[in-house]
């Protein structure tokens, strides 16, 4: 039978019994969507292909020769936790709408993708999300990019000889219209960490009954079903059997100068001292720099971070509505959004990201995320998660404000902040923090089966 995207029991991938119909589908979908690949050394390759012959050659070379499956992913996962032997390359494929198009496919077979959000592309919706006009956008992101190739693995090595085989493999009739360059950052406890210092990743949705089984669930279950993540591709032999995923990809600047400063600003505005004045970036970000939710505790440390956590009776007092991890995932409620992140940060820097610095030892530019995340629906996931809950300052109570990390639009509603953890004293209210992140350009891809590449 047909996989059931929407069972509720997580994939026991690894079952003696599992079936055909899974099985088949394991290997023919593109690993990092399931269960994310190491990407610590990653390269992005923006291309644009101008013969439809060539093109599929391309792309079914790369499927045939560099391409691994989800099961093998899985596999290699397994046997490097049992000191076995380490794993390969991660390879993935995405082709946007345009790419379809220039591989020969019709206007109508377009039309067979369900979410009007891959059929419009990302620059047709930049009014819909609020994002920057696209003639703002770097040049790469201007053009019509056709594919998005990924490489990455932990070493630098594989990545470079894979990149090179790869572009040494790009027909003359087609362009590298861009690459981005992503190389991950760890604090001092080995998590990884982004630009701001904050540890970043967790809350992911899981949908491998090995993954879940690690994960406390007391308060807040991890598991999700395969529809939140996977689509049946409809250009493969067979769609029942093969299966794809929308990424989107986007290139997020941080300012990391001026958050510091914003950090550092907040703390003085509310008055706080000594070992809670990390309580100001905290309820901008709803977690301490380890990770630890604040709405569980005033302070960070303590003992291990927990991810078993909802909302439910913090009333605002101690993590506000506007917290970039309560306005993205408010738990309680819109599991069904929650989307596969996958991304990586990018940017040289010369500072150390987990120190006391001060802010003018920031850089103010050149740095940030290459957000990218797996969805069953840009619509219902990756769109309404920007535009209905980071962008929206009455969501989930009026007047609370936008997500200060990565909201976008006008922020003309004033906000307060609890003065002392827990307790209902609210500060005078004050404008917004000014945006940190700015969106530099990215599209909308579909990840299609191996099955549909190696068929090209």
């Amino acid at each position: 039978m047909p996989v059931d995207l929407h069972n509720e029991r997580p994939l026991a991938w690894d079952s003696a019994t599992l079936d055909a119909d899974t099985k088949a589908m394991l290997d023919n979908l593109q690993p990092n969507i399931l269960r994310a690949h190491v990407r610590e050394h990653l390269s992005v390759l923006f291309v644009r292909f101008n013969d439809v012959a060539e093109g599929r050659a391309f792309l079914r070379g790369i499927a045939t020769t560099k391409m691994k499956s989800a099961r093998r992913h899985l596999e290699e996962v397994r046997d490097f936790a049992t000191g076995r032997r380490r794993g390969t390359p991660y390879v993935g494929i995405g082709i946007s709408k345009a790419g379809y198009r220039d591989l020969g496919h019709s206007v109508e077979d377009v039309r067979k993708f369900g979410d009007p959000v891959f059929r419009d592309g990302m620059k047709r919706r930049v009014g819909v999300v609020a994002d920057p006009p696209v003639e703002q956008w770097e040049r790469a992101y201007q053009r019509e990019i056709h594919a998005v190739i990924l490489i990455g693995d932990a070493d630098p090595g594989p990545v470079e000889r894979l990149r090179e085989e790869i572009l040494g493999d790009l027909p003359e009739s087609a362009r590298l219209l861009g690459e981005e360059r992503g190389q991950g950052m760890r604090n001092p406890a080995g998590d990884g960490i982004e630009h701001f210092g904050y540890v970043d990743g967790r809350s992911q949705p899981l949908f491998l009954k090995d993954e879940v089984d690690r994960e406390p669930k007391k308060h807040w279950d991890p598991a999700f079903p395969l529809a939140s993540v996977l689509v049946p591709d409809p250009f493969a032999p067979n769609p029942l059997r093969h299966h794809g995923s929308y990424l989107v990809f986007r290139k997020l600047e941080q300012n990391v100068r001026a958050f510091k400063e914003i950090e550092r600003d907040l703390a003085d505005a509310l008055g706080l001292a000594g070992a809670d004045r990390p309580r100001a970036g905290a309820m901008l970000v709803g977690r301490f720099k380890d990770g630890t939710p604040l709405t569980v505790k005033p302070k960070a440390g303590g003992g291990p971070v927990s991810n078993d956590f909802t909302f439910d009776g913090d009333d605002g007092s101690r993590c506000p509505f506007s917290g970039h991890v309560r306005k993205t995932n408010p738990r309680s409620f819109g599991r069904e959004v929650l989307m596969a992140r996958r991304g990586q940060t990018y940017g040289e820097r010369t500072d150390d990201p987990s120190d006391d610095s001060p802010p003018e030892n920031r850089p103010s530019a050149e740095v940030g995320l290459l957000f990218m995340a797996f969805n069953g629906s840009l619509l219902d996931q990756f769109e309404f998660t920007q535009q209905t809950w980071a962008d929206n300052p009455d969501f989930e109570v009026p007047a609370t404000g936008h997500d200060p990390v990565i909201g976008q639009g006008d922020r003309d509603v004033k906000v307060t902040f609890p003065k002392v953890w827990g307790e209902p004293e609210q500060s005078v209210p004050q404008t917004q923090v000014a945006q940190t992140v700015t969106m530099k350009g990215g599209e909308y891809f579909f990840a299609p089966s191996l099955a549909y590449l190696r068929n090209l």
